[in-house]
């Protein structure tokens, strides 16, 4: 039997204090309970300032209320609705169905707040204290707003199951005794989950979370000063946006989902403590534009195996720690110079991108340093993917610099006998990459090798029916490989000048396949 049997519909419980039937006539006729002294500094529920007896219901009457309430006035819809109301006790609704509306406004919760497994169609804590929310596994049908709200030992929200917006701008959450200030692990939310100029002390865990819509910590502050990570989330889901990008001060609202208009007051993300995100999926970008990494060197912002479109690299360098980007998938690659960590710090082992959108002068000088920065150690696929994004965006020479590049960085890892034939690739004709080079050479060694011929030995293979000597013909009959000029059988050289002739053909491959090779690459190209 329930605490409201027996009672007819007008009756009130005798043992109800004056508050709480003021709450519960309120309840019925589904208007406002105001319990404010028009003081603000006694109104703070986060100030020390206590409330009386006058301004305190106990957490029973509260669920009485919300699980086997009266019925409403005729014409009226029954609603919790409080204002500036201290709860005493703990407020345990775990495992019931709440059917009537609830909002709290500045209202001061004395202990923990229960709710695992409950049930409700919208709730909404706007700036209250509570000492920890419990709600693992709470399913809404509608909203679960808790913006400016103090958490003192944290909030849980397990495989939570959210109907429409998850709500937590401005709040404040301190870690329960796990580490952690918010637990979302497996939660879903149906459509955004909002968490602008969020202040959480503790661990952030969002572990295989799924937000219908957009992730938004505009302008939070992320703070884990106790272990590695300050934003736990592997394998998030979010089917738009995940945004750490500023809030405008003051008016974050108006913010949410564009940038703050120039001129703006604005407050950066900042996060102190490591990122976490690898393996996450996200249907439109994740925006780091002007976020604040402060990192230990043994913590990093992990994006490991990350599927999304864009990736907006657009926040400030972190002076330690790494940025892991190692098998992550992007289309757009949004990014800076000064945004990238130092050479060391940086992990991009098989990140693929199709696109690169810098943002101001990123010449390809600084692209080379970024490449090199990622690499500690020789690996020619970062070198062959950026050469392939240049190349499919038109920029072929670019391209043939990158894979210059990846020879040079090759070459010093190479024994030094290969190392050395590698310098005199390099000098004399760039490794292929630089065929106008190869030609010059070819122009030089024909010129060069004429002025010599002219004073060599030449009888004729065969009296009479030869052509007359022309040391320039016969020169570049040598060095064109292939080319039959009609010199080459005609004439005899001995001694060291069929050395001279020997090497000539022997440099002349080399040279002419290389001019070949730049043709062809210039030929694929158009």
């Amino acid at each position: 039997m329930t605490e409201g049997a027996g009672l007819r519909a007008g009756d009130l419980p005798d043992e109800l204090t004056a508050a709480e039937a003021g709450m519960w006539q309120a309840f019925r006729n589904g208007s406002v309970y105001d319990l404010r002294d028009g003081d603000t500094a006694v109104d703070d529920p986060h100030g020390g300032h206590p409330w009386g007896r006058e301004r305190s219901v106990r957490a029973r009457i509260v669920a009485w209320l919300l699980l086997d309430g009266p019925p409403a006035l005729q014409g009226r819809v029954a609603s919790l609705k409080l204002t500036g109301v201290q709860i005493s006790d703990v407020l345990d609704l775990a495992g019931g169905t709440v059917v009537p509306y609830v909002e709290l406004k500045g209202c001061r919760f004395e202990k923990e707040v229960l709710l695992p497994e409950a049930r409700f169609t919208t709730v909404r804590l706007v700036d209250c204290s509570v000492p920890r929310l419990e709600a693992a596994r709470v399913h809404t049908e509608g909203d679960l707003h808790l913006p400016r709200c103090r958490f003192h030992n944290g909030v849980r929200l397990t495989d939570a199951h959210i109907g429409t917006d998850l709500m937590l701008n401005q709040a404040v959450v301190y870690r329960d005794r796990r580490g952690r200030s918010i637990t979302g692990d497996g939660m879903f939310v149906g459509q955004d989950l909002q968490a602008e100029m969020l202040e959480s002390h503790g661990e952030l865990s969002l572990r295989g979370a799924t937000v219908g819509v957009s992730l938004s910590l505009r302008g939070s502050n992320l703070n884990n000063p106790y272990t590695r990570l300050a934003l736990n989330a592997p394998q998030l889901t979010v089917n738009r946006t995940l945004y750490m990008t500023p809030a405008a001060v003051g008016a974050p609202w108006l913010t949410s989902g564009t940038t703050p208009a120039r001129g703006t007051l604005v407050q950066r993300f900042e996060c102190r403590g490591g990122i976490r995100l690898d393996d996450g999926r996200f249907g439109d970008a994740v925006d780091f534009e002007r976020a604040r990494f402060t990192f230990d060197d043994d913590q990093e912002l992990s994006l490991l195996r990350v599927q999304t479109p864009e990736l907006r690299f657009l926040g400030e360098r972190p002076e330690r720690g790494k940025v892991v980007l190692s098998g992550a998938r992007v289309v757009n690659l949004v990014d800076r110079a000064d945004s990238w960590p130092r050479p060391g710090n940086l992990h991009m082992g098989g990140f693929g991108y199709e696109n690169l959108v810098p943002q101001g002068a990123f010449p390809l000088t600084r692209r080379l340093e970024w490449v090199a920065a990622a690499t500690a150690e020789y690996s020619p696929e970062p070198y062959e993917r950026l050469a392939t994004v240049l190349r499919d965006s038109g920029e072929d020479e670019d391209a043939r610099e990158v894979l210059l590049a990846k020879q040079r960085r090759r070459r010093e890892t190479l024994p030094l006998a290969a190392k050395l034939w590698g310098y005199a690739q390099d000098w004399t004709v760039a490794y292929g990459y630089r065929p106008g080079r190869a030609a010059l050479w070819m122009a030089v060694l024909w010129a060069a090798t004429s002025i010599a011929f002219s004073h060599a030995s030449h009888p004729p293979v065969a009296d009479g029916g030869h052509p007359p000597w022309n040391a320039a013909l016969f020169a570049l009959d040598l060095l064109l490989p292939v080319i039959d000029l009609g010199q080459v059988g005609v004439w005899q050289l001995r001694g060291g000048w069929q050395w001279l002739a020997a090497v000539v053909i022997l440099l002349g491959w080399i040279l002419a396949t290389t001019v070949a090779a730049g043709a062809t690459r210039l030929l694929r190209r158009s």
